[in-house]
């Protein structure tokens, strides 16, 4: 996910999105918990785009 669109999302979807987010960043983690999880440079990945959406909602929230 790239930074423009983060920007370009409304606050719901950017909501709905961090949602998503989250829940694939569990099951990751799950993943590789277990030993399944073939591509670990997706949980960062996945973290930075958490950032980004939190940062797009923070800067929302104050203009």
């Amino acid at each position: 996910m790239k930074a423009t669109e983060v920007k370009n999302m409304s606050a719901e979807e950017l909501n709905a999105k961090l949602g998503s987010l989250k829940e694939e960043l569990f099951a990751l983690r799950f993943q590789l918990a277990a030993n399944q999880l073939e591509n670990t440079a997706r949980i960062k990945a996945v973290k930075k785009d958490i950032a980004r959406v939190k940062t797009a909602l923070r800067l929302s929230a104050q203009q």
